[in-house]
């Protein structure tokens, strides 16, 4: 009996490490493309009156994935068909997600308060 609660706490352990090590966080930055990543200068510079929301959408369109930019450091997104994604392509937004090492599942996507 003292081996059987042993492994059932053992489990109920083991558990909640899983859950607590896949919790969401939050982020500040900006919904990018892959083929700008973490600046979109070198296309907007070209084209007059192009904001990083038109080379975004333009650069998705061609073929790129969305990425996120958080700190100048540019992350894979797991789940392009997001809906969110195209809503706010190009904007700075708080990002909630699941991170595995430099990719991204999103969960939420908002803007952030005004100041």
């Amino acid at each position: 009996m003292k081996l059987l609660k042993v492994l059932l706490y053992t489990s109920l352990l083991v558990g909640l490490a899983t859950l607590a090590t896949s919790a969401d966080q939050t982020w500040t930055g900006q919904i990018s493309d892959s083929m700008c990543g973490a600046s979109h200068a070198k296309m907007t510079s070209a084209h007059a009156g192009m904001a990083d929301r038109d080379c975004a959408q333009a650069c998705i369109k061609a073929g790129g994935k969305y990425v996120f930019v958080s700190d100048g450091k540019v992350f894979k997104i797991a789940n392009q068909d997001l809906a969110l994604l195209p809503m706010h392509a190009g904007h700075t937004v708080r990002l909630t997600g699941d991170m595995r090492g430099d990719t991204i599942t999103v969960s939420n996507i908002v803007m952030p308060a005004n100041k």
